[in-house]
């Protein structure tokens, strides 16, 4: 499996605080039957994490796990936080693509809304080449309550990544079933761990694999999978034509 979200370099976000947590994640990783990893820290007002910096210290760790014996591979990223200067940062360096050379950025949304101003800059992106992936939508109040928003973005060309502890139930009930919506709707292209260590934000991906293939079928992990293969490889990427969130309706007795 390829795991493309991920906080296992130590000491610069909310993930690892040390080498020997960092290489408790990859025996973990590899346990999991994961084999390549895309390291990708918070950049924030919180986490500034340049993508230089965020090169230098991949690398190092890489060469730790080496020195471990483990084979995991390891590729910078990052996770930026939505904001108006998200293109500017791609431009001068600052921010980096998935991989460190491809077109697939990362966009965290706030947990409770959308930011008014997000459909103009993944549009805006996209006019300077990039994809833009969405991370862990099912974890946005506003998306869930309101989920033609979601597949707005999508169906003008946003990509979508679920966290495998969302599909499994770790962060709650209606974020689950939220989660096996989108999933099931093909509004969603990814599934990642955003692991940030080995107790309480645990990878879950084994977990996650099997759930999805109990429920929908092999086709939705194969072709996540596939899609993170494209990522790794710097190929396009053909996603499904996405499909409406079907809600529960409620029938009381008068």
């Amino acid at each position: 499996m390829i795991d493309i979200h991920c906080h296992i370099i130590p000491g610069i976000d909310d993930g690892p605080k040390d080498m020997a947590s960092s290489i408790l994640m990859a025996r973990k990783a590899e346990e999991e039957g994961i084999t390549t990893i895309i390291a990708t820290p918070h950049r924030s007002r919180v986490y500034v994490n340049d993508a230089e910096d965020v090169r230098r210290l991949t690398a190092e760790l890489q060469e730790h796990l080496r020195c471990e014996g483990l084979s995991l591979q390891l590729l910078p990223g990052q996770e930026p936080r939505i904001s108006g200067e998200l293109i500017e940062e791609l431009q001068d360096g600052r921010v980096m693509p998935l991989t460190g050379t491809g077109h697939y950025v990362f966009v965290e949304f706030p947990f409770d809304v959308v930011p008014r101003y997000a459909k103009q800059l993944l549009f805006d992106l996209q006019l300077e080449g990039y994809v833009p992936v969405i991370v862990h939508p099912e974890r946005n109040v506003q998306l869930r309550e309101h989920p033609s928003v979601l597949l707005d973005f999508v169906r003008n060309g946003a990509l979508t990544q679920v966290t495998a502890g969302s599909l499994t139930g770790r962060f709650g009930k209606k974020v689950q079933t939220y989660s096996k919506n989108i999933v099931r709707a093909r509004q969603c292209h990814f599934l990642a761990s955003d692991a940030h260590d080995t107790v309480k934000r645990n990878f879950h991906m084994a977990e996650a694999k099997m759930l999805m293939v109990d429920e929908f079928g092999g086709d939705h992990f194969d072709i996540m999978m596939a899609n993170a293969t494209a990522v790794v490889n710097g190929e396009a990427i053909y996603p499904e034509a996405p499909v409406e969130v079907k809600q529960k309706k409620w029938f009381g007795l008068f």
